[in-house]
């Protein structure tokens, strides 16, 4: 004999009850029963498509509570149907359709809900036949027959660890199609997100105080739940634009604006790192070519370091064996009216350094990179290797603290190991990831997605004065 299931304990609504959706981070609803209808309705606002058209999605916004619209709970579903509903008015209108579980008393089963914006309703939500079951009955004389839900919930902490299962519409701010950019995009819809590559020189920017948009091949963008700055050097003050406009409308960045540009400024970074107290190479700036011998007295006799202030992936760093290579290095940067900073070589390094990738303040993962034979810097760019290394608790937090100094969701933070102690010598804001995940055989990409998705889950709402 089999044994099956029990049926589920009976359940009798009233013409009004407390229901959640949790798959839409919706915890409490108040729903208006209507045996007259077919097909529930969900009252939503800001009601956009996207996603390939072979599994296309919907993404809308609910204000749960009525009348404070100050409250917006975003939501996204796959779409099951396109629907023609016609209201009580005798008005016809073409809905999305979406299905998703509900959740009464303990019960959870999964209901059809057409999507439309009737601000106007007191009940954000219609509960129609399809979605009583069999075993619900219904007095229509009554209301609230089961457990009370409160509104509270918008207001709590609890907000932050209610995970909707929805779908996130997902920029790459990238004008390359390489490992990393394939990457994001692979590991984003793998977690069923559509992730769209953006060419940020091709954006450009309606700047009001109303409504701030960010426009692309002719059209407005959509609202992303969140952006992934890809950010190449050549390009930093347009890119760095671009993302402060996405910062402007609300939109959750990665990487912020601010952290992208001081990164990219070896002296204002190195500035930051002295600010926060993080240990780096001795390190110095000047202007005028009469410091110039001042200037290499307040690093260290050489051997030293001159880098160009926007150097990148190595190009751009000399190493000066004696003061007057050094001299001569400073004279031809000054001549070439270059921008310069003159730093301590740390020879026990011998052409190593630590990557440590940073993701949401925390070290995933972790390489030593050594340079080519003869050559001190080591970058892969430049021909170096690299192999997967454990570091020590003091290295990691400093990679950590380094990455929150420039407020830097994903940074790749390089460290040279001294006899002093590690020191930081860059902090990277667009770190390539192939070499990491090639030699470290960790997805550091699905670590990103963790960090995105908690970052755009629903937040305590603010309570009104008075409330």
């Amino acid at each position: 004999m089999t044994d099956t299931a029990p049926d589920p304990t009976p359940l009798t609504f009233g013409w009004e009850e407390w229901v959640a959706l949790p798959d839409l981070g919706l915890p409490a609803i108040s729903a208006k029963v209507d045996t007259g209808a077919r097909t529930s309705a969900l009252h939503a606002s800001d009601i956009e498509t996207f996603g390939p058209s072979s599994k296309p999605k919907v993404r809308f916004n609910v204000h749960p509570i009525p009348g404070h619209y100050e409250l917006a709970i975003t939501c996204s579903a796959e779409i099951v149907d396109r629907r023609e509903v016609t209201s009580s008015n005798g008005e016809a209108e073409l809905r999305y359709v979406v299905r998703t579980p509900i959740s009464v008393a303990g019960q959870t089963w999964p209901v059809e809900i057409t999507l439309t914006d009737r601000s106007g309703m007191a009940s954000r939500m219609l509960l129609g036949r399809q979605a009583l079951q069999d075993h619900i009955s219904i007095t229509p004389t009554e209301r609230h027959l089961q457990p009370l839900l409160d509104y509270d919930v918008y207001h709590s902490s609890k907000m932050r660890t209610i995970a909707p299962n929805r779908a996130l519409r997902i920029a790459v701010l990238s004008r390359e199609a390489n490992y990393s950019t394939r990457r994001l995009v692979e590991e984003g819809e793998k977690r069923g997100h559509t992730v769209e590559v953006i060419d940020t020189t091709r954006c450009y920017m309606a700047i009001n105080p109303m409504m701030p948009e960010v426009h692309y091949d002719g059209k407005r963008l959509p609202r992303y739940d969140a952006v992934i700055p890809r950010i190449g050097a050549s390009i930093t003050p347009y890119g760095t634009a671009v993302v402060r406009q996405f910062e402007t409308i609300g939109t959750f960045v990665v990487n912020n604006s601010a952290g992208i540009s001081a990164s990219r400024d070896k002296l204002h970074a190195h500035q930051i790192l002295s600010r926060y107290k993080i240990d780096m190479p001795t390190t110095a700036f000047a202007a005028s070519p009469k410091d110039t011998s001042n200037l290499i007295g307040l690093v260290s006799s050489a051997p030293l370091i001159i880098k160009l202030l926007e150097s990148t992936q190595g190009k751009g760093v000399v190493l000066a064996e004696t003061k007057k290579a050094a001299e001569s290095v400073i004279s031809a940067f000054r001549g070439l009216k270059a921008n310069f900073l003159v730093q301590q070589f740390v020879k026990e390094a011998a052409g190593e350094d630590i990557r440590c990738l940073v993701v949401g303040g925390k070290v995933v993962a972790s390489m030593k990179r050594t340079g080519a034979e003869g050559d001190f810097r080591s970058n892969l760019h430049q021909g170096g290797s690299a192999a997967s290394v454990r570091i020590t608790r003091t290295e990691r937090d400093m990679a950590v603290r380094a990455a929150r100094a420039f407020g830097l969701g994903l940074a790749g933070v390089d460290l040279l190991r001294s006899e002093n102690g590690p020191k930081v010598l860059e902090v990277n804001s667009s770190p390539g990831l192939e070499g990491i995940e090639t030699v470290t055989k960790k997805n550091v990409v699905e670590k990103l997605y963790d960090e995105i998705e908690v970052n755009v889950r629903p937040r305590p709402a603010r309570r009104r004065k008075g409330e």
